[in-house]
């Protein structure tokens, strides 16, 4: 695939000017971050069986872009499977974590910045892959997310991504448990669709999706993970 320079943050403003969105959600990841960044893995096999499936469809001559990544413990297991892969999350408490990862585990692939995924933050067919991990479900507008995440592919380029459709979930949990714990300030805004949404919404961007799994390991897994591609002629 051809090689390119990666200019992350094109076409989108400074942090400094980041919407009144920017400013909520990052205001809520900033606060919980360092208790995210402590809180295990809730199924460490079927976290296992992603990784191994999405490094299967990496090579080391892709330019990979990660949306929502988070404090960065996905990005620096992919890292090395990538030519360059820049990670992003919207939070700052949440990168300034993924950076000091990175300067206890350096490895020149990887780098990390704030961005968020409702906002344009790379230039037209930048990468060759794009990854979204539980994240798909938190942004603002998951048709506009799409529509920025396939613009930064190139043609033939992957959305891989692996999402937690709450609408699969007890019908108490996104209908009540959740309204409620977002008046205390314990939860995040999420949008509520199921793995037919999502797919449906990945296909209005014109995408074709090759694959759609679960990896979970322990009881109904509602965390759905596809692989799309973009078109050659895109």
């Amino acid at each position: 695939m051809p090689s390119s320079t990666i200019s992350p943050l094109a076409d989108a403003p400074p942090a400094v000017h980041a919407s009144a969105s920017h400013a909520r959600k990052a205001r809520f990841w900033d606060r919980v971050a360092v208790k995210y960044a402590a809180d295990p893995i809730v199924d460490p096999a079927g976290y296992e069986s992603t990784l191994w499936r999405v490094q299967g469809l990496l090579t080391t001559d892709m330019d990979v872009l990660e949306i929502g990544c988070g404090t960065g413990t996905t990005a620096l297991r992919l890292a090395r499977h990538t030519r360059r892969l820049l990670a992003t999350d919207f939070s700052p408490a949440m990168i300034a974590i993924a950076r000091q990862k990175l300067t206890d585990q350096p490895m020149q692939q990887l780098s990390f910045a704030v961005a968020d995924a409702d906002e344009p933050m790379a230039g037209q067919g930048e990468y060759d892959a794009v990854l979204a991990f539980n994240l798909l479900h938190l942004v603002d507008d998951l048709d506009r997310a799409l529509q920025l995440a396939v613009r930064a592919l190139r043609p033939g380029g992957l959305l891989i991504s692996k999402t937690a459709c709450i609408s699969e979930m007890n019908p108490l949990i996104p209908w009540l448990a959740i309204p409620l714990m977002r008046a205390i300030g314990k939860a995040p805004h999420v949008l509520c669709f199921d793995a037919k949404a999502l797919k449906a919404a990945i296909v209005r961007q014109g995408m074709v999706i090759e694959s759609v799994e679960r990896h979970g390991t322990r009881g109904k897994d509602f965390r759905v993970f596809i692989v799309a591609r973009k078109g050659d002629a895109a």
